[in-house]
């Protein structure tokens, strides 16, 4: 029976038949044995216009993945279309700074599936399942263990500035100083010494500084508990992160085998 694959639409839309590197890209491309002159012609192919460290960073990933294709003897086409992978996985992964990989980890193998089983027009059977499995390996290893420092490389840092605002205790302190400040009179007795008056003053300040102090102390303690509670929240995600990381390394190989 004829097995039948289901893609997403949006897959289905950028299934790369080496696109983005031609066959004569390939030749030029398989004439460069240093280093050097392979970054130089990699840079003009995939027109890389960056500036440092972004643009040596990413020429190496190029790099590297011709020199992986190189050692396990790619033909042409293949070395073309596993550049093209990695470009968008790469692209994938720095639209946005927050994280992705899942949805990047799923999309390479969308991507690898979509060149390793005949069904014209969508897929195309370019890699065997050894082949898609040691790609799979390589990109993992690669590029997916390290695409934190790829997000941080290449998108912008978000930062949090945080800002506190209380309604209702500045008008809170101004009523209880009109009232603190106002002296006590007592009928038919006035006293109108300096001294007295700069002791009625002086009580109403002192009760001020000790709403202040209290007011701050609670802030202060409002804002460790906040920090404490996000601090635990990263925690809990990287902790995450590494248990997925964990679970792909020791999940089977995939084993895709087309049916005629």
């Amino acid at each position: 029976m004829d097995t039948k694959i289901t893609l997403p639409q949006a897959l289905k839309a950028k299934v790369m038949l080496w696109t983005d590197v031609s066959y004569h890209d390939m030749e030029e491309i398989d004439k460069m044995q240093s280093i050097p002159d392979l970054e130089s012609v990699i840079c003009s192919v995939f027109g890389v216009d960056l500036p440092e460290p972004k643009r040596g960073v990413l020429l190496e990933l190029y790099v590297q993945a011709v020199l992986f294709c190189r050692e396990r003897s790619f033909k042409k086409e293949q070395t073309s279309a596993l550049l093209s992978i990695i470009k968008s996985i790469h692209e994938a992964n720095i639209e946005t700074p927050l994280n992705n990989i899942d949805q990047c980890f799923k999309y390479c193998k969308e991507l690898l599936l979509c060149h390793s089983v005949r069904r014209p027009p969508f897929s195309i059977n370019l890699f065997s399942s050894e082949e898609v499995n040691c790609i799979l390996n390589y990109i993992h290893n690669s590029y997916v263990r390290h695409y934190k420092l790829y997000k941080y490389i290449f998108t912008p840092q978000v930062r949090l500035d945080l800002s506190l605002t209380y309604s209702g205790i500045p008008d809170q302190d101004e009523s209880t100083t009109k009232d603190s400040s106002a002296p006590e009179t007592v009928p038919g007795k006035t006293d109108s010494s300096p001294q007295t008056q700069e002791a009625s003053i002086a009580e109403p300040e002192g009760d001020t500084l000790g709403s202040k102090s209290e007011l701050k102390s609670l802030i202060e303690k409002e804002v460790r508990e906040q920090m404490l509670l996000v601090s635990g929240q990263l925690d809990q995600q990287m902790k995450e992160i590494v248990d997925q990381h964990s679970r792909v390394l020791k999940s089977p190989p995939l084993n895709h085998k087309a049916k005629k």
